[in-house]
């Protein structure tokens, strides 16, 4: 790469989205160390709209709407986004050119600062249908009430005594470094997670040189993200709808877990293991496999 190249990345301006993309700019200049790089941040629809639960106002797409606008008008040259904030249908013009190591997949319950149990009979704060039906599946006693913002703006409402508890990835509160507030991780046996949930991926423009971000990279990772998005896709889901998937690798070998709610709000779960290579076939099949389990429950 040239070494007066300017390289402006594209960020939602809340500070785990800001920490996301400084995360890829050290990568960048650690790979270039002559280019310059500047973050341009901005607010997106669905960081504005609060008041309604995203199924409501669109989906998860409002948080990448601006973002696109930028990268096309060049405003900007690639732009980071959390993978389970990708709407599940890519724009041609604006492929991924890079999926970056896993964080921790799980799901976390955070309680109130100096809290040591957990109070169900406050709510259960969730912005995630995914996350919803699975709570109400282990604890049935315990109402799960939407919860939207950014992290600091659902830890305030947390402590202000609205909630019980609140479910968030773990993958944003350790890049936050609030790991410290975590009281349990739910393993994914226990609550499916998010599509691409603790992975980072980086959309540029398609006539770019897309080598560029090679040292981004990360094979486990883009193998796993397509895979868990293929099971959504399969499905006719969005980013949005309370589908889950999650993919481990072991070697040249991947596990495929996924799960499918029905219109009854029925919970089905299900795993499938193969060859790394037939990722996306193996999801794509767990997905109908599931959808048929549900249209036919006596079989």
């Amino acid at each position: 790469m040239k070494h007066d190249r300017i390289l402006r990345v594209g960020s939602r301006d809340s500070a785990l989205a800001v920490i996301q993309s400084r995360l890829v700019m050290d990568a960048l200049q650690a790979a270039y160390p002559d280019i310059r790089l500047e973050l341009v941040t901005m607010k997106t629809t669905g960081d504005k709209i609060l008041d309604r639960t995203l199924d409501q106002v669109g989906g998860k797409g409002l948080f990448v709407k601006e973002l696109d606008a930028a990268l096309r008008a060049g405003r900007v040259d690639l732009t980071v986004h959390s993978c389970k904030d990708l709407p599940m249908d890519l724009p041609e013009d604006l492929p991924v050119a890079a999926f970056l190591r896993r964080e921790d997949p799980r799901d976390a319950l955070v309680l109130p600062e100096g809290a040591s149990e957990w109070d169900v009979r406050l709510p259960a704060g969730s912005a995630s249908p995914r996350r919803r039906v699975q709570l109400r599946e282990m604890f049935p006693e315990v109402e799960v009430r939407p919860v939207r913002g950014n992290v600091q703006t659902r830890l305030r409402k947390l402590e202000e005594g609205a909630y019980g508890g609140l479910v968030l990835a773990a993958a944003g509160l350790i890049r936050l470094g609030l790991e410290h507030r975590v009281s349990r991780y739910f393993a994914p046996e226990e609550l499916l997670p998010a599509a691409g949930q603790g992975i980072l991926a980086v959309q540029c423009r398609a006539d770019m040189d897309r080598a560029v971000f090679d040292c981004l990279r990360d094979r486990e990772a883009e193998l796993c993200a397509l895979a868990e998005r293929a099971f959504v896709r399969a499905l006719d889901g969005g980013c949005s709808s309370p589908i889950a998937a999650y993919a481990q690798v072991d070697g040249d070998a991947v596990t495929i877990s996924g799960m499918y709610v029905d219109g009854t709000d029925r919970v089905w779960k299900g795993s499938a293991s193969g060859p790394a290579g037939e990722a996306q076939a193996l999801a794509r099949e767990l997905a109908m496999k599931l959808k048929e389990d549900a249209s036919c429950p006596e079989k």
